[in-house]
């Protein structure tokens, strides 16, 4: 009778048990399988390195409790490194890590428009959900050779310095470099400025600057209504460096899109030494071996296989295109240092801003006789080759004419000439900050310096008399500034049109005389 009992209570500890495992099934998804997770073993500043998940892939998104993101960047024997998308600090050893089974991908399309968003495609601008079209992989391959066209279209600054002597076309890779606080992210911003009817999509990339200079650089955009064709992404120097390390390529696939849609796209990316030194501080803590400044040894495939991405693309594979102005620093003026010259190398051209024109009251302070463009002379606009055509070697023949006059040497009568006109071209390509110029306008300011108009002007004077030329171009000879815009070469008669409206425009200034700056 006892045994009896016993039988009959363990058959309901087992009906029971079979119950609760069959309520668990039931609430559980159809075809579920075993997840593979690993365990965190060392929790470092932006990196975590595990243990388990034996299948895990290269790049792949791993998930950690609180719903925190890292990538896969090492995969060693027995060990996993992994780079933070999201701060460490919550993260303890012996923490479960999930499996994901996707790549890094980031929210593309015209949702992002006016948005500020991180490197992972977070909105950072307090605008609600970003409405994404699609999702592309942050790491995609360069479109093949055969898919590209070459460069034909220009992309105008509206910096008179650079769209008449380093020229760059769109689907070109144009270097901007310098020294820290000389202007290199303003030269970004008026272009991006600029292209308020050029119908090109502008992607600004900030990687490890303060919040604060991104705030008054998304400030500038927005006062000038350069929002609604931009897109800003952010990784500031207080995110994750992993998070810093992915950004350029996420803004690259954001750019990519657009580019396959057949559209234009201009990407800044500001700036690469911060981003070299981001992967240099992912790579040592994760202990990968150190090479040249401590740099690993892939630095230069991290850039090359981002910008290889900028092309313009033929007609049946979208036909947009993708230009990139990388920016990076220097220091003490060296062009010569490691990161410099690997993306120099990488780039199409440089553009280089020289320390000693800032502090002499140059702007922008373009060095041009080490800035130059290998690409974007072909896209040209026809009236700038046929106005600027000399005028690269006879201004940098000045600079060094003028470094000669200044021991005090007697000079003729035609080396003083060709100095007057020389320090009337410098006042010519000075130009203030966020004020890009129309393409017309440039060519008849141009033109009147070059032309001799303005030999009679005073140095001083000259910002007057060129802003009279300019109102003069546009007020008179409207049709012709519209077939500047449209590419048409420039007759002899159309020279003479501009230069007879320059003088008209500056009369009663002239006979003021000569000035020595």
């Amino acid at each position: 009778m006892e045994k009896t009992g016993k039988n009959a209570t363990l058959k309901q500890s087992l009906d029971s048990t079979l119950n609760a495992m069959e309520r668990v099934v039931a609430t559980h998804k159809p075809g579920l399988k075993p997840e593979e997770v690993g365990v965190v073993n060392f929790v470092g500043r932006g990196i975590v390195r595990l243990s388990g998940m034996d299948s895990i892939r290269a790049e792949e998104l791993v998930r950690f409790p609180g719903d925190l993101y890292g990538l896969v960047f090492n995969i060693d024997p027995g060990e996993i490194g992994i780079i933070m998308l999201d701060p460490s600090e919550r993260i303890n050893a012996g923490d479960l890590v999930h499996r994901t089974g996707r790549v890094l991908d980031v929210p593309v399309g015209d949702g992002l428009l006016g948005r500020v968003v991180d490197a992972l495609g977070r909105p950072l601008d307090n605008k609600g959900e970003v409405h994404a079209t699609a999702r592309l992989p942050v790491e995609r391959e360069a479109p093949p050779i055969m898919h590209r066209d070459p460069v034909t279209v220009p992309l105008q600054t509206g910096i008179k310095a650079i769209d008449a002597l380093i020229p760059i076309g769109r689907g070109q890779r144009e270097l901007i470099l310098g020294d820290r606080q000389i202007g290199k992210t303003t030269i970004a911003l008026d272009t991006i400025i600029n292209q308020h009817d050029k119908d090109v999509i502008c992607i600004y990339c900030a990687i490890g600057k303060q919040s604060s200079d991104v705030a008054k650089s998304i400030a500038i955009l927005n006062e000038h209504d350069a929002m609604r064709y931009s897109v800003v992404v952010v990784a500031s120097g207080e995110e994750p460096p992993g998070l810093q390390f992915v950004a350029p390529y996420a803004a690259t696939s954001m750019g990519e899109y657009f580019m396959s849609q057949g559209k234009d796209v201009l990407v800044i990316y500001d700036d690469l030494t911060r981003h070299a030194r981001a992967y240099r501080e992912l790579s040592l803590l994760l202990r990968r071996p150190p090479g040249r400044e401590a740099f690993p040894g892939d630095i230069f495939y991290i850039h090359s296989r981002m910008l290889e991405r900028s092309t313009h693309l033929r007609k049946e594979y979208g036909g947009g295109s993708l230009t990139a102005l990388p920016i990076i620093e220097t220091e003490a003026q060296d062009m010569s240092s490691y990161i410099p010259t690997n993306l120099i190398s990488i780039t199409d051209g440089q553009i280089y801003l020289s320390p000693n024109l800032f502090q002499k009251g140059i702007l922008p302070p373009i060095d041009v006789g080490k800035s130059v463009s290998r690409v974007g002379g072909k896209a040209q606009l026809p009236a700038y080759r046929a106005v600027a055509g000399d005028m690269r070697i006879a201004y940098s023949q000045f600079e060094e004419l003028e470094s000669f006059s200044r021991f005090g040497t007697r000079l003729d009568e035609d080396t003083k000439k060709r100095l007057e006109r020389g320090w009337r071209v410098r006042e010519i390509l000075k130009q203030p900050q966020y004020r890009p110029i129309p393409v017309a306008e440039q060519i008849a300011s141009l033109m009147a310096v070059t032309g001799g108009i303005l030999d009679d002007v005073a140095v001083d004077e000259i910002p007057s008399a060129e802003s009279r030329v300019r109102e003069g171009m546009t007020r008179h000879l409207a049709a012709l500034c519209a077939r500047i815009y449209q590419g048409d070469k420039l007759s002899l008669d159309d020279f003479n049109a501009i230069l007879n409206t320059a003088k008209e425009a500056i009369r009663g200034m002239t006979g003021t005389g000569h000035a020595n700056p």
